[in-house]
């Protein structure tokens, strides 16, 4: 199917990818969270087009570049690392009664989850390695091809978001009612980006 080899162990294989926990994760939790269905749903908009850059900077080489350029990777690693840190301090240092560090405007959601998505550099070299395991050969069509791959990224990452967004809505209504747990959730989610962060920066 438009050159790719065993596509359905490739939607398998996505949609895995997208359940392992990660800052786009919490990105899509924390703005259906505190910007309703609409947050959510700019935050997935943003992932998708987050991912799409990625995507076809990796088909277009972008990844052997990061690969022989190391201060080049570094800094983008340093500089993803430093803004999930930056997040997550915010959401620690948080008080009752203050403004959420995620303002509850669709458009702040898209350019939040879009950011997280952009700097993450190893996300170039992990198409990079992870389109040619799905490519065949003998029929690959090129841009084709790999569109077809871009295309159904997309929809499962759409797919994925309104799940997530909507069962995110089920809990929140949940967490309005209980402002400690709420704000302990805050702390954890701050925590957890903090820690994602000294992960990216340390991981080279």
């Amino acid at each position: 199917m438009f050159g790719i080899s065993d596509y359905g162990a490739f939607v398998a294989a996505i949609i895995v990818f997208l359940l392992i926990p990660g800052p786009g994760n919490l990105a899509l939790i924390s703005s259906t969270g505190k910007g309703g269905f609409k947050g959510g749903l700019a935050a997935t908009l943003g992932l998708i087009v987050g991912d799409q850059v990625l995507m076809w900077l990796a088909v277009a080489g972008v990844a052997a570049l990061l690969a022989t350029s190391p201060r080049l990777f570094a800094g983008v690693q340093w500089l993803g690392a430093a803004y999930l840190a930056w997040l997550g301090w915010r959401m620690l240092r948080a008080r009752p009664g203050e403004g959420p560090v995620l303002q509850i405007r669709p458009r702040q959601y898209f350019q939040q989850a879009l950011i997280i998505t952009l700097l993450n550099p190893k996300a170039i070299v992990f198409y990079m390695a992870f389109f040619p395991l799905f490519v065949d050969p003998a029929r690959h069509q090129g841009l084709i091809s790999f569109g077809a791959m871009a295309a159904t990224i997309a929809v499962l990452t759409l797919a994925y978001g309104l799940i997530v967004a909507l069962l995110t809505l089920r809990l929140a209504d949940r967490l309005r009612n209980s402002p400690r747990l709420s704000q302990a959730l805050e702390k954890l989610a701050g925590t957890v980006l903090i820690g994602f962060g000294l992960k990216l920066a340390l991981s080279r």
